[in-house]
C-alpha cells in the first residue's frame, strides 16, 4: 500500500502538469487527480504504509517460534588447568596410557582445543501459547492495515477541503476584481456628473472611498488564493512549479441521508474503529497466550560437539540428545505479565466503546451540518437574486436622479455580501458533504470525485 499503491495513479498527471510548463501552457488539476497524487505523495500514507510492514514483519517473526533453533560456535581455548587438559584430551580421543600418570594428572603441560558445536531446540508443546501469539500477531497487522484505510481517508478529506477552499477563494478573488471594475466605472460616472452638475461633491468623494474599499477586498482575496493553495499543497504532499488550473466552483446538491442508517453504516465502515477492534482482539489473543505459559512445557534438544588440537586436525566427537519438561514453580513475573496483559484488554475495550461513541457523534454533527449546509444554499441563491433586482432597479432610479449615491452603494453592498454567502454556502456544502462521508466511513477518491 502506500506510495507503491498510488504511485500509478499521480505519475500520469505529473507528467501533464511539467509538460504543459514546458510549453508555456497552465496545466489543470482536477479534483480525482489532487487526490490521487496525494495518495501517492502524502507523509501519513507512506507512515501507515511503514506500520504495515513492521506489522507484517512481527507476524512472521511471531511464527517462527513454532520452528526449531540451530545455532553453531566454534570455540579456542588453550591452557594447563588439569580439569580442563583431562577434559579436552578426553573429548579430542586422545588420551594415552602416560596421560594417567601423577605428575601429567597434577601438572599438565598446556594444550590447545577446537571446539565445533551444532546445538539445536525444539519447542514441542506449550498448551498453544505460540499459536495465540501469531494469531495475535496477524490480528495486529490486520489493524495496521485498516489503520492504512483511515490514512487514506483523512488525506482524500483533506485534499477535498484544501480543493475547495481554493475554489472558494478564487470565487471570491474573482468577485472582488468585478466589485473593483464596478467601483472605478461609477467613480468614472460620479465624476462626470460633478462636471456636468448633476451630483454633489460629496458623490465623488463616497464613490472614491468606495473605490479604495473594493481595491482592499481585492487584495486580501488574493492573497486568500495563495494562503488556499499553500494549504492545498500541503495536503497533497508537495507544491507545484506551475501551480495549475482549476474548473471554477459550481454550487451542487447532494443526496440526503438517514441518520439512523449513516450511524450505521460508520459503526461497520470505518476503518479507525475496525483497527481498534482488531487491536482489542490481539490483545485478547495476548491475554490467552500469558495464561497459557503458567502451564508445563515440553521440548526437545541436541548437541553435536568436534574437538581438536589444530583447527584443520582429527579429533573426537560426541552428541547428546533430550527431551524437557520445564513448569516455572514460583511464576511471579508471569503472573505480572498476565495482569498488564488484561489491563491492556481492558484499557482497549474502554477505547473501543470512547470510539463508538466519537463517531455516533460526528456523524450526528455532520449529517446536521450537511442538513443545514443544503438549506443554506438555497436560501442564498434566492436573497442573491433579490439583491441582483433590487440593484438593478435602484441603479435606474439612480441614473433617472431619484436615488443618491449613497443608496446605489448600500444596495450594492448588499449585492455583494449576498454573492460572497451564495459563495461560501457552496464552499461549505460541498465541505460538509465531504465530512459526511468521511464521517460515516464511505469518504473514496470515486465518492469524493463527485464533489467536484
Amino acid at each position: 500500500m502506500g506510495s507503491a499503491r498510488f504511485g500509478k495513479w499521480w505519475t500520469a498527471p505529473l507528467l501533464v502538469f511539467v509538460a504543459g510548463a514546458a510549453l508555456g501552457q497552465q496545466p489543470s488539476l482536477t479534483l480525482r487527480e489532487a487526490i490521487d497524487q496525494a495518495l501517492g505523495r502524502s507523509p501519513q500514507t507512506a507512515e501507515a504504509s511503514a506500520d504495515v510492514r513492521a506489522a507484517d514483519a512481527a507476524a512472521g517473526m511471531a511464527r517462527t517460534a513454532l520452528l526449531p533453533r540451530l545455532s553453531a560456535t566454534e570455540d579456542i581455548s588453550r591452557g594447563d588447568d588439569p580439569v580442563y587438559v583431562f577434559g579436552s584430551r578426553l573429548r579430542q580421543q586422545e588420551f594415552t596410557q602416560s596421560d594417567f600418570s601423577l605428575n601429567s594428572l597434577n601438572r599438565p603441560a598446556p594444550i590447545n582445543n577446537f571446539a565445533t558445536r551444532l546445538s539445536g531446540q525444539w519447542m514441542l508443546f506449550d498448551w498453544f501459547a505460540t499459536e495465540k501469539r501469531i494469531r495475535g500477531a496477524r490480528l495486529a497487522a490486520a489493524g495496521a492495515n485498516s489503520m492504512t484505510g483511515a490514512a487514506s481517508q483523512r488525506v482524500v478529506l483533506q485534499v477535498v477541503q484544501g480543493y475547495q477552499a481554493v475554489l472558494y477563494a478564487q470565487r471570491q478573488a474573482e468577485l472582488a476584481r468585478s466589485e473593483q471594475e464596478t467601483a472605478e466605472a461609477l467613480l468614472r460616472d460620479a465624476q462626470s456628473r460633478v462636471k456636468a452638475g448633476t451630483a454633489i461633491e460629496s458623490d465623488l468623494l463616497a464613490a472614491q472611498v468606495n473605490l479604495a474599499e473594493r481595491q482592499q477586498d481585492r487584495i486580501a482575496a488574493e492573497g486568500g488564493v495563495d494562503d488556499a493553495w499553500a494549504a492545498l499543497e500541503a495536503a497533497m504532499g508537495g507544491g507545484f512549479a506551475v501551480r495549475p488550473a482549476l474548473t471554477p466552483m459550481q454550487a451542487k446538491s447532494f443526496p440526503d441521508g438517514d441518520l439512523d442508517q449513516d450511524i450505521q453504516a460508520a459503526l461497520r465502515a470505518r476503518p479507525d474503529l475496525k483497527a481498534l477492534q482488531q487491536q482489542s482482539a490481539s490483545q485478547q489473543q495476548a491475554v490467552k497466550a500469558a495464561r497459557s505459559d503458567f502451564l508445563p512445557r515440553v521440548s526437545a534438544y541436541g548437541d553435536w560437539e568436534m574437538d581438536r588440537q589444530t583447527l584443520a586436525g582429527s579429533g573426537g566427537d560426541n552428541w547428546v540428545a533430550g527431551a524437557q519438561l520445564n513448569l516455572d514453580l514460583l511464576p511471579l513475573g508471569k503472573r505480572a505479565k498476565l495482569e498488564e496483559a488484561q489491563a491492556a484488554d481492558r484499557k482497549l475495550a474502554a477505547q473501543e466503546q470512547a470510539v463508538e461513541l466519537e463517531i455516533r457523534l460526528a456523524v450526528n454533527r455532520a449529517f446536521t451540518g450537511h442538513q443545514t449546509a443544503e438549506r443554506m444554499v438555497v436560501t442564498a441563491q434566492a436573497s442573491m437574486e433579490q439583491s441582483a433586482e433590487g440593484l438593478r432597479i435602484l441603479r435606474n432610479r439612480y441614473d433617472a436622479g431619484l436615488a443618491t449615491m449613497t443608496d446605489l452603494l448600500r444596495a450594492e453592498d448588499a449585492q455583494r455580501r449576498s454573492r460572497n454567502d451564495y459563495w461560501r454556502a457552496a464552499y461549505g456544502n460541498a465541505v460538509a458533504y465531504a465530512e459526511l462521508l468521511y464521517a460515516t466511513g464511505q469518504i473514496t477518491p470515486d465518492s469524493a470525485e463527485n464533489l467536484q
